[in-house]
């Protein structure tokens, strides 16, 4: 029997969250160094698989029929192996069974050989219409949006290096700048910034980018998310993309704010956050609306309006003259181009992933209301929760997903007659460990302040990843990435209370596929270990996997290395160096940077937060004034504090 079966191994990245599923014959051989696992045993070909963890021993286990049974053997590796939440040396393993191997937990599936492997799990994508900027869920991820049109751009933008003199010869508007940050985003944003206070005009610098205010896109991912104004981002204090020096933080601009109002206990209550997080207090995070009110205010200081223009870009050429040229339509069937000799690229997440079996749900049924991503627009199933009551299905277990049982909770104080169910792929013994730190886990959720180790930020964790080979970096990512949630106690505490009280519910299992009812209601088939088959009922399901930034989604990047054959790295995202340039791209002294999520698996980890891309930003703008690029000083001593007193003081720098 044993002879007829082949083995699928299923698991979510840990630094990504993509889902892996390859269908093995055993014997298979799981381990961190290729050449330390056998190729052969007992005269069988092994199926060899790498796992990239500094946890993960050279040959870690060793999964084998022995009489008809599926065994899992620990190889004596440094860190164990846990099977089904209990660590184990050798044990029996059947169908929906999980092995643990450092921060992986594989999920073991049987299946008869021959029989048609499942739609593949990992996540399809929901874009971004390219000209509202919002999610479209009428673009999947296998119907990309083309960057070059049949008209526009010409076919000039064929050749490796654009002759300038050909852009002028189409008779379309050409302009020119020194610096040009394409995405016009919070990653263009802060670039500028520091360009500004650097000595650049703002009439040397242009934005390109389809809405004008750089936190737009973002304001819209939160709001949708269910993080309203007055809700605080996953950001700490000094993480500041109005203020380089971080200082006054977050924390003391709202505790003189309450200290002004005569609020003198929370005033205090921030203050002792900042001073005793996270060992003795609640890690303090702003308040969104305070962070877009601080951006507005810098926006106007440098002259954002000045700098900033519209624009849907489609594509991006070198020059005959060592610059770029940025093919982009103004709107209204009108074109232009823009030539700079330094780009910036900070164009964000162009999608938001969307799991496979709930996409395919919506193009069957064409229903957007009853499954939904996080990240759209969903604000109609609060309202009917509220008036109506119901049963919602969440998938994922990150932030955003905390955020959404938090919202789901204060809907259920208005209406008792509302129950989540949470669906997760297994269950969480154990947080990731890195060296003696491990992170915490209740209720199956794994807590950290911060999406990474804070130490990946400033500290020695981000000098190890700047120093480390492609490999190294594969292996650290992984031990420090994962799907995470803030530990906050009031989230603790709902998950608490609802499994306590009995509206909150963990499931787990696979998800064979969604299908409509006789109501129109959603009912999603689980493998359940012990179980069988089971459904799962619902009047709506909410997504909350998150969001996707890997090249081939984003039209324009995915034109721009395959136009120059760019090399990416293990996550899928632009090679950059240690100062965030995307080397390959260097045309005589013309240089492209990048920035955000776009560079994770390269130099940095925290890529997409507030300091991360103040720091990718900075390490940028010091190459440009080591290569002594137009007008750019870098800040010293003296003129970053008279850049500081023109900050306090609201005076262009």
């Amino acid at each position: 029997m044993s002879n007829n079966l082949q083995i699928q191994l299923t698991w979510d990245d840990p630094t990504t969250g993509e889902r892996r599923e390859p269908r093995l014959n055993a014997p298979i051989a799981l381990g961190r160094d290729f050449a330390a696992l056998p190729a052969e045993l007992h005269e069988q070909r092994v199926a060899r698989m790498l796992l990239n963890s500094s946890q993960v021993s050279r040959f870690h286990v060793l999964i084998d029929w022995e009489q008809n049974q599926l065994v899992v053997t620990d190889q004596n590796s440094t860190n164990g192996t846990v099977v089904n939440g209990q660590r184990q040396t050798r044990g029996i393993l059947v169908s929906g069974d999980t092995v643990q191997i450092g921060p992986y937990i594989i999920t073991v599936t049987l299946a008869v050989a021959g029989t048609p492997t499942a739609p593949p799990s990992v996540h399809s994508a929901i874009q971004f219409n390219p000209n509202t900027n919002l999610p479209d869920p009428t673009l999947p991820a296998s119907q990309p949006v083309t960057p070059l049109g049949s008209n526009f751009p010409p076919s000039v933008f064929q050749e490796e290096l654009v002759p300038v003199q050909a852009l002028h010869a189409t008779g379309l508007p050409v302009t020119e700048s020194d610096y040009l940050a394409v995405g016009a985003g919070l990653g263009s944003y802060i670039w500028i910034d520091l360009l500004r206070m650097s000595g650049v005009r703002s009439e040397n610098i242009t934005a390109l980018g389809l809405e004008k205010e750089p936190y737009a896109r973002y304001k819209r991912l939160c709001m949708n998310s269910q993080i309203p104004l007055h809700e605080r981002l996953r950001s700490n204090s000094d993480s500041c993309p109005d203020n380089i020096w971080g200082w006054p933080s977050y924390a003391l601009r709202e505790a003189w704010h309450d200290f002004s109002q005569g609020k003198l206990d929370r005033a205090f209550r921030y203050l002792w956050q900042v001073f005793n997080e996270p060992t003795f207090a609640e890690t303090y995070t702003p308040r969104a609306g305070n962070v877009f009110n601080s951006i507005d205010r810098e926006a106007k200081r440098i002259g954002w309006d000045k700098i900033y223009r519209y624009g849907r870009i489609r594509a991006i050429r070198k020059t005959d003259d060592g610059r770029y040229c940025v093919a982009y339509s103004q709107g209204h069937g009108s074109h232009a181009f823009h030539v700079a000799r330094f780009l910036h690229l900070a164009t964000g997440y162009p999608a938001i992933q969307f799991l496979p079996d709930l996409q395919a749900y919506r193009e069957k049924y064409q229903d957007f209301k009853s499954v939904v991503n996080a990240y759209e627009e969903h604000s109609h199933i609060y309202e009917q929760l509220e008036k109506q009551g119901g049963k919602v299905l969440l998938r994922g277990r990150g932030i955003v997903a905390s955020r959404i049982v938090q919202r789901i909770y204060e809907a259920h104080r208005h209406n008792r007659n509302i129950t989540v169910l949470h669906l997760m792929r297994s269950p969480k013994p154990k947080g990731n460990k890195y060296e003696k730190a491990q992170r915490l886990v209740k209720n199956h959720y794994e807590y950290q302040p911060f999406n990474w180790p804070k130490a990946c930020w400033g500290g020695e964790l981000r000098a190890l990843l700047e120093k480390a080979s492609p490999e190294e970096r594969q292996r650290l990512l992984a031990d420090w990435g994962g799907t995470t949630t803030a530990d906050r106690l009031d989230w603790q505490h709902i998950t608490e209370e609802g499994l306590r009280e009995g509206w909150y519910k963990i499931e787990f299992g696979k998800v064979e596929k969604v299908e409509r009812d006789a109501q129109n209601r959603p009912v999603t088939y689980i493998q359940e270990k012990g179980f069988g088959q089971i459904t799962l009922e619902a009047d709506f399901i909410v997504d909350a996997t998150g969001l996707d930034a890997k090249v081939q989604v984003n039209p324009l990047l995915a034109d721009l290395v395959k136009h120059y054959n760019l090399p990416l790295n293990h996550l899928g995202r632009l090679s950059v160096a240690n100062n965030f340039e995307v080397v390959e791209m260097r045309n005589g002294k013309g240089q492209i940077y990048a920035a955000g999520a776009i560079t994770l698996g390269g130099p940095y980890a925290a890529v997409d937060s507030f300091l991360g891309l103040q720091y990718a930003c900075l390490c940028a703008v010091d190459s440009l004034a080591a290569a002594r690029a137009p007008n750019v000083k870098r800040l010293n001593v003296i003129s970053s504090f008279s850049n500081w007193l023109k900050w306090v003081f609201n005076q262009s720098p």
